[in-house]
């Protein structure tokens, strides 16, 4: 499986790159349309198909799937955006291999289509759609939302942003993608991802080879990204030499977010588990967990007694916590003491206008959890998630790992995986508690900071996706073995 992801340039490199090494853009025009048409066929069986063309690369992709659809004895009609004069290069050639006739782009084109092919723009946009292509895609999915019509996207659907999947002025809703060689961020990335329906990525001749020069920065998340790196238990090994985890914990009033991230960490490898908490709430916890150790932390001198402990490698600070100075003074107390952190919830928030302090203190490895809100508190960015992730993550120091369905895990050194596994279920109370423990144990065990976003991330979203619907944060951990033992068989 590969993982890598190709900007809207890249592939325009990797392309060119092709063709320089002997792949005519022809060949590779043809390829493209034959992937498509041949995902159509075993998809459906003949259907009277529409198939709209753009003036570009990607219309002459269109024009090869209604060629090769109507040979194939479908019913196609075609729309073409512009003229058929205007337009140039493999699209002109593969214009003129069409024999059928070519409409005027309009959306009486759709009329009586049960399938209509989106050849219109692809991912290269490079303006928000509008006017007559923009009630082309408003139309198609209306139809598509009435049951009366389904949509392929040639590359892309076309008014999503293969960079950022941000919709430029509108977008159908395709039930299939078909894209080529790579896919790029705007696959995965919502609002984009959810227009894409099934993303297929097909080969169609360019030699892996031109990514060597390319160096893809960006990649989907999954094994393939880190497995190597993964801490399995070894014959060798005991309880200390896989890593010592510090969960802080709460008050009494708020210790369910630590128990759950206690929990996850022993569930994810980490060979002991000490959850550090208030006197007063000491009691609780030791009741509800059972191979979870428990420290009280008696101020003033507690959490400097328990940093001293060298075997206490990982601390993960935040959750239940509390906002203020006291978990301000921890967090900046951790990161002195040169221990792996995961910084989340209340860890993320006491830092709210004091950011730099932060930051200035990071030079261990160190992964921050923030959810939308938590990274505004903390950071100016704007614009695209993907890029907000990254510049954050090279202003701060830390491997960023910015929440959400489209998770965005972004190192210091440009490095970038978007994580698509996570289930809807996931938007529980609690989820990220666990998300923080699983990435905790991984940084106890030894696995580097970036390498341990990643894999926490895909872990939390398979353990989520096996319980199915009706998960509640504590599920997840009781699923994590499964998940482990299926990544274990990779």
């Amino acid at each position: 499986m590969t993982t890598e992801l190709l900007t809207i340039a890249q592939m325009s490199a990797a392309d060119a790159a092709a063709i320089a090494g002997g792949v005519s853009g022809e060949t590779l025009m043809e390829s493209a349309g034959s992937a498509v048409a041949e995902a159509i066929r075993k998809r459906w069986a003949p259907r009277p198909t529409t198939v709209l063309c753009g003036p570009g690369n990607n219309g002459g992709d269109g024009f090869v799937v209604a060629r090769l659809l109507s040979a194939a004895g479908w019913t196609v009609r075609l729309a073409l955006l512009g003229e058929r004069d205007s337009l140039q290069g493999d699209a002109a050639i593969m214009a003129a291999r069409w024999d059928g006739p070519i409409e005027g782009f309009n959306i009486t084109a759709l009329d009586g289509a049960e399938l209509v092919v989106d050849g219109l723009f692809g991912a290269g946009l490079g303006r928000p759609l509008d006017g007559v292509a923009l009630e082309m895609v408003e139309e198609i999915t209306a139809r598509g939302l009435a049951q009366e019509l389904d949509c392929v996207a040639i590359d892309m659907p076309s008014g999503v942003h293969g960079d950022s999947g941000a919709i430029w002025g509108g977008a159908a809703q395709a039930v299939l993608t078909v894209t080529f060689f790579r896919g790029k961020p705007g696959h995965l990335l919502l609002p984009g991802r959810a227009l894409c329906g099934v993303t297929l990525i097909v080969d169609i001749g360019i030699p892996e080879s031109v990514l060597d020069d390319i160096a893809p920065a960006y990649h989907a998340n999954g094994p393939d990204l880190w497995v190597a790196a993964y801490p399995w238990p070894s014959l060798a090994g005991h309880k200390y030499s896989r890593g010592h985890a510090v969960v802080v914990g709460g008050g009494i009033e708020s210790t369910g977010a630590s128990r759950l991230a206690a929990r996850a960490a022993l569930r994810a490898g980490a060979g002991l588990v000490t959850l550090a908490c208030p006197p007063g709430a000491l009691i609780v916890y030791a009741q509800a967990l059972e191979a979870v150790m428990t420290q009280s932390l008696v101020e003033p001198d507690g959490f400097d007694i328990l940093l001293a402990d060298e075997r206490k490698n990982a601390l993960l600070i935040g959750p239940g916590n509390g906002v203020g100075e006291l978990t301000r003074k921890r967090v900046l107390a951790g990161l002195d003491a040169k221990k792996a952190c995961v910084i989340d919830a209340d860890g993320l928030t006491s830092f709210e206008n004091k950011s730099e302090q932060l930051f200035n203190a990071i030079s261990s490895p160190c992964i921050l959890t923030p959810h939308e809100g938590e990274f505004a508190r903390l950071f100016a960015y704007e614009g695209d998630k993907l890029n907000r992730a990254r510049s954050a993550a090279a202003e701060s120091g830390a491997v960023i790992l910015l929440k959400g369905a489209d998770t965005v895990i972004a190192a210091p050194d440009g490095r970038v995986a978007i994580n698509d596994n996570a289930p809807p279920d996931l938007a529980t109370a609690g989820a990220g508690d666990v998300l923080a423990g699983i990435a905790v144990a991984l940084l106890a065990q030894g696995m580097a900071a970036f390498d341990a976003a990643c894999a926490a991330a895909w872990l939390h979203g398979e353990a989520a996706a096996a319980y199915g619907p009706g998960l509640i944060a504590e599920d997840i951990c009781e699923t994590l073995p499964a998940a482990l033992a299926s990544l274990k068989g990779v």
